[in-house]
């Protein structure tokens, strides 16, 4: 293999491309990056089996083939040459990558591409696509409520499923950890209505939120039984699903609640974030004082000593007190 290309194409595609990678791999092949040369355009695929991305960036091939190079050693090798440089890639015969770049040069050693995984083989049945905005929306909105506890691997991601919502169909993410809930929706993409609940694991999700950072577009999603594949651009994100089955979430959703607060969330953000500098790390414990027109905000921390502000709310029900974690109501409302 025989490529050349430039720099910044490079270094944002391998960006996107090598974050699959683990730092410590018992299996060599999974730390390595997969290059491709073929028809005018230069392959880079990472996985780390229950996760693959591949994208393509355009490149002069003097030779087509493929092999594979450590992912994070040529990340940085890229990251580090002068901007508007030509990288030229060459397997040569041996077992070592040379690798090309105005005077400098370098050589990375080889794995064979035939030891690569493909996580993306099999069939995706049900295909649609969403507005690259939309699926941020989603995202955004619940993956803070993840949870990180391992033994409930269930809960480790977010559950899309599909759902009907006064006669409306609608495409539904949520989250929990147990001890908050997240819940969006949006109108569901055609070819989405008969689509079966699935999880999309933690890390997948933080993949995702990184690409759709640009909200123009559209995502193509396809899935399976036990797969989903993004299509975003010129990357493709394919990744087992969680093999699990989510809780029936809308059983701990309180119903019949009889008072209504509406309050401006700048300000009520900002009320939390500054009586919370005092409240401890553990608990983190805010009240809340509710009355006709006000709400009382303190925190009492006997190491530390105590704060309150007042806000002005709509609030015409009878008076209340409740405590939050302040950490939980930030991760709402900012």
């Amino acid at each position: 293999m025989r490529v050349t290309v430039e720099r910044s194409h490079l270094l944002k595609s391998h960006g996107h491309v090598h974050r699959v990678v683990e730092r410590r791999n018992t299996i060599p092949i999974l730390a390595n990056v997969l290059l491709k040369g073929d028809g005018g355009n230069l392959t880079l695929k990472a996985t780390d089996l229950d996760l693959e991305v591949t994208e393509t960036v355009p490149a002069e091939i003097g030779q087509g083939g493929a092999t594979t190079v450590p992912a994070h050693i040529l990340y940085e090798i890229v990251r580090k040459l002068p901007d508007g440089a030509e990288v030229s890639l060459d397997t040569g015969e041996g077992t070592q990558l040379a690798l090309k770049a105005g005077r400098t040069r370098f050589t990375l050693q080889m794995l064979p591409e035939t030891d690569f995984p493909d996580l993306a083989i099999g069939e995706f049945p049900t295909r649609f696509s969403l507005p690259a905005e939309a699926l941020r929306k989603l995202i955004d909105r619940t993956q803070f409520a993840i949870s990180t506890e391992e033994t409930r691997y269930y809960l480790n991601g977010i559950y899309l499923h599909v759902v009907t919502v006064a006669g409306k169909t609608m495409l539904r993410a949520v989250a929990t950890d147990g001890h908050r809930l997240a819940q969006a929706q949006i109108d569901a993409p055609s070819g989405s209505e008969k689509m079966t609940g699935v999880i999309v694991p933690r890390k997948t999700v933080g993949e995702i939120q990184k690409l759709v950072e640009e909200p123009d577009g559209e995502v193509g999603v396809e899935l399976s039984d036990t797969k989903v594949r993004f299509t975003i651009g010129p990357v493709v994100l394919t990744s087992k699903l969680i093999d699990g089955t989510f809780p029936d979430y809308a059983r701990v959703i309180p119903q019949g609640n009889d008072k209504i607060l509406k309050v401006d969330l700048s300000e009520f953000a900002g009320a939390v974030d500054r009586v919370s500098t005092i409240s401890s790390e553990r608990g983190r414990a805010v009240k809340l004082a509710l009355s006709d027109g006000r709400m009382v905000l303190s925190v009492n921390n006997p190491d530390s000593g105590s704060a309150i502000e007042e806000l002005g709310v709509d609030y015409p029900a009878d008076a209340l007190e409740i405590g939050f974690n302040a950490r939980y109501l930030l991760d709402v409302f900012c």
